[in-house]
């Protein structure tokens, strides 16, 4: 009888060179390269990162779905998150099967709806107070602010502080730590952490830091008789349903390490790219003015404005689908599985997409063009599920997705109801920079233009 092998089908993909593969090619603009890749060898092809590493990259939304969802159990989480275990712990980012189901139970409720709608407010009052620094005519490092009002932002939703007490008692740990793991992360050689090299004292040194500040916070709290209604609070009361019992200290750090990542970080950059492509686009520009004056006016916005603010959130979705903060997802196959006639075996490296995926012509009509109306009408439910994901998808896609929806909508409409930004003369050439998310490269500096509500 004929080995059952030879009739699944074969990936197709470049040589690369004898050593590195495509891993010069790959390193050089990822986002580029998987995109190519899909372009010139279809919905599933190999390459290598190294004499030893094979990477298969799917490009086929029904591949996808089953990768992540139907057939999941067959995967787990690829060994880049390895590097990312110091930092994150076993927190939702890189916790796998039964202790990622259970902890995802555990907290669940700080994501809901309720909870999302108290906090929405809490944005609106951080943006405001961040704007009341800014100036006519000055010029501004706009990645930097978006970074700084979304941990303002996560501080006080987290742990009920302010952006100043926030930033000094955690952000500032947190910034270092997380610079010296993004290092760490793009390096071809991972060396472990107890060889005591200068990056890996200085890693170390840094998480340590990180820990003893996210303990304290959490010890404090709980000898605190006041109750708090932040997440921390939220988490902190979360119940198993079969045991009734609690996250321990341990726990507890590494999911809000995770959350207060998430929660700044993927917000930040996608808020950034989203002032670029508004510079760029001033039709879409002034229709985003024109939605501000109708809903909002000269008030204040309120997190009732949201569900009215229909033009701003494709808006995002639009920026979103162009520049995804998550803009690749891997997968280690843990057990040989079969999709769609390709065999993957135990070990291998799978990759998918969310950059490729969005600029299909095939799902996006005009994919390098910046249309958010393109989102009306249920426009998701027209193209298949995964053709357009950009918080992940099946028992991993993003627990806070709702909330930085809300967040990238109500921090727009408060900053873009006060200032028209545009980009700074003689900026430097607009590139991604593959981080933990998806950065413009080198920053974005732009200048306030002050307006009123009446602008078009």
């Amino acid at each position: 009888m004929s080995d059952r092998a030879t009739f699944f089908k074969s990936a197709k993909g470049p040589k690369g060179k004898f050593l590195t593969g495509n891993l010069d090619a790959f390193r050089s603009d990822p986002p580029v390269f998987l995109q190519q890749m899909a372009e010139e060898y279809g919905d599933v092809t190999r390459f290598r990162l190294g004499p030893l590493k094979k990477v298969y990259l799917v490009s086929n939304p029904d591949m996808i779905k089953q990768i992540l969802v139907t057939k999941q159990q067959h995967f787990v989480k690829s060994d880049d998150f390895k590097v990312l275990k110091p930092i994150f712990g076993e927190g939702l980012l890189t916790s796998d099967k039964e202790f990622h189901m259970k902890q995802r139970r555990l907290i669940q409720p700080a994501f809901k709806k309720t909870h999302i709608i108290d906090y929405a407010q809490d944005m609106i009052n951080i943006t405001k107070e961040y704007l009341s620094t800014w100036k006519d005519d000055e010029e501004r490092i706009i990645t930097q602010d978006m970074m700084n009002i979304t941990l303002g932002i996560i501080c006080k939703t987290m742990f009920s502080m302010d952006f100043k007490e926030g930033y000094q008692v955690v952000g500032k740990p947190l910034e270092t730590a997380l610079k010296l793991t993004v290092k760490r992360m793009r390096s071809v050689i991972k060396l472990p952490l107890w060889i005591p090299t200068r990056t890996n004292r200085e890693t170390r040194k840094a998480i340590k830091e990180l820990d003893r500040v996210i303990l304290e916070i959490i010890q404090k709290r709980r000898n605190d008789p006041v109750k708090y209604d932040d997440m921390l609070g939220i988490l902190m009361d979360a119940r198993d349903d079969e045991n009734h019992i609690g996250m321990s200290d341990k726990q507890l750090r590494d999911e809000v390490m995770t959350i207060f990542i998430a929660g700044h970080e993927t917000t930040a950059n996608a808020l950034s790219w989203t002032w670029y492509l508004l510079s760029q686009n001033p039709g879409v520009e002034a229709k985003l003015y024109e939605e501000i004056n109708t809903v909002i006016g000269d008030k204040e916005p309120t997190p009732a404005d949201f569900m009215k603010l229909t033009f701003t959130q494709n808006l995002i979705r639009e920026s979103m689908r162009m520049f995804p903060p998550s803009f690749v997802t891997s997968r280690k196959v843990d057990k040989n599985v079969e999709v769609n006639g390709y065999h993957f075996k135990k070990g291998d490296m799978i990759l998918v997409s969310q950059y490729v995926m969005h600029r299909k012509a095939e799902y996006f009509k005009s994919p390098e063009s910046f249309i958010p109306e393109r989102f009306e009408n249920n426009f998701i439910k027209t193209i298949p599920q995964y053709a357009y994901f950009p918080f992940g998808g099946g028992p991993r896609v993003c627990i806070g997705n709702h909330f930085a929806l809300m967040e990238a909508v109500l921090v727009l409409v408060s900053v873009a109801q006060r200032f028209k930004l545009n980009l700074a003369p003689n900026h430097h050439e607009i590139k991604t920079f593959p981080s933990i998310t998806l950065r413009p490269r080198r920053g974005l500096r732009m200048i306030l233009q002050k307006r009123k509500t009446t602008d078009q």
